[in-house]
């Protein structure tokens, strides 16, 4: 039973824990196979509001959760996310989540290093990317340049001990004569290796080798969900670099960041909102900042999970919608938030942008672009005002709504087997009786 992946179509944000959620009561196992906790995935049930940033969206079933060797983890704040399910109620313990121990961590250098890096370069032009301020990218980094710290090395201090030292002194050289910062930001080596080595000792029970387990799974024919973080636009080599994230968000990620083949995967789902939003700098075509954007912000609670930052807000825009389905092989595509555009007069579709008011571009364009001079050609349509909480077809949706659906869907060249019509798990329909692991 080959796996299904979801995936984010744009920016991140765009509903995958809720659709993860939905899955998850079918699978046998979820995966986080990128990202660290500059994601936060929320979940509603019952009316109650839980936002996971490392621990995956299925916790809530009694299926086997893994956070892949593709993960960056904080270990203080994994430990508190375990904690706060925990004194919920949630099943959260080493028979139910797994942590691989290739998973590298963001260690508390990593983080002021991000912060540092973003205030240089805020110094220079305001150009900053705009980062979650978590760490993932320096941890990223030190992944790449190999002088990273996995998880399995909190557990043993022999392993432990060397690299907190050089990677205390390399920081503290850094701060001092890179970044021109006083010294009494350095960071004391000893206090630093107590510190993880606690981290270590904490988690030690839910580290394994999660790639064999995976495999063990696969051989026994298991229902797998591969739960990706962030969104395609936001791919370390496929997004709008370099305003991106510093993983690769798209489906081909799943296999290195689980460890699996391509042929361990069968589906793809990608999601995509009724609108967009961003988070952060870089380039948003179809960005809009008036009345709309604020009532759109407001109603569908456009915050980061992580930061609380209010999200940047634009109409859906096709050609980056078409080229994300591509790089992802979608073999099916979920909208949500459709329900959040309820009570607008006018919704609008960007179908093609024009470049330097003169060139138009139907599909997404990769080379030589100034995208500060990318304008979007909308197609708008009639709003609704009817709520859409309670919909559960086609059918039910007012005639202006099923209009929108049908004009994104031939712009795409697909049809929705998922639209997500709510926060609630139970606010969603499938249009072609779509399961996820048939």
């Amino acid at each position: 039973m080959p796996g299904t992946a979801v995936v984010g179509l744009v920016h991140g944000d765009e509903g995958k824990g809720k659709i993860v959620d939905v899955f998850a009561e079918q699978a046998d196992a979820v995966v986080r196979f990128q990202g660290g906790n500059n994601a936060g995935h929320t979940l509603v049930n019952d009316g109650k509001k839980t936002v996971l940033h490392i621990v995956p969206s299925g916790i809530f079933y009694p299926c086997l959760c893994f956070a892949g060797n593709g993960v960056v983890i904080n270990p203080e704040v994994l430990l508190e996310e375990i904690k706060m399910l925990i004194d919920q109620g949630v099943t959260c313990n080493p028979r139910h989540l797994f942590i691989s121990s290739k998973a590298h961590v963001i260690t508390p250098w990593a983080i002021l290093m991000d912060q540092l890096e973003e205030e240089k370069r805020n110094g220079k032009g305001g150009k900053k990317i705009g980062t979650t301020l978590r760490g993932v990218g320096p941890a990223y980094t030190a992944k790449i340049s190999r002088c990273g710290m996995r998880i399995e090395d909190l557990i043993y201090e022999h392993k432990l001990r060397p690299l907190v030292n050089e990677g205390v002194e390399r920081f503290n050289e850094m701060a001092i004569n890179f970044f021109h910062k006083p010294a009494k930001i350095k960071l004391n080596a000893r206090a630093e290796f107590e510190k993880l080595k606690n981290w270590g000792a904490l988690l030690a029970p839910y580290v394994c080798d999660t790639v064999a387990m995976l495999h063990t799974l696969i051989r026994q024919n298991k229902k797998i969900l591969f739960e990706g973080a962030q969104g395609t636009l936001l791919d370390i080599d496929h997004g709008t670099y370099p305003f991106v994230t510093s993983s690769n968000t798209v489906a081909g990620g799943a296999c290195t960041g689980a460890g699996v083949g391509p042929n361990a995967i069968k589906k793809v789902v990608g999601i995509v909102k009724a609108y967009q939003t961003r988070v952060g700098s870089g380039p948003f075509v179809t960005e809009i900042n008036d009345a709309i954007a604020e009532q759109i912000r407001e109603v569908g609670q456009e915050y980061g999970a992580t930061t609380g930052r209010p999200r940047r807000v634009g109409w859906i825009d096709i050609p980056s919608l078409r080229r994300s389905i591509m790089l992802n092989g979608v073999t099916d595509l979920a909208m949500t938030k459709i329900d959040v555009l309820s009570g607008l007069d006018t919704v609008c579709i960007c179908v093609g942008y024009r470049y330097k008011s003169s060139s138009f571009y139907h599909d997404f364009p990769e080379v030589g672009i100034d995208w500060g001079q990318v304008e979007p050609i909308y197609a708008a349509t009639k709003g609704w005002s009817q709520s859409l909480r309670d919909v559960r077809s086609l059918r039910q949706m007012p005639k202006a709504a099923r209009t929108f659906v049908d004009l994104i869907e031939k712009a795409v060249g697909m049809e929705f087997s998922i639209v997500s019509t709510g926060p609630d798990r139970r606010n969603w329909f499938s249009p072609n009786d779509f399961k996820p692991f048939d």
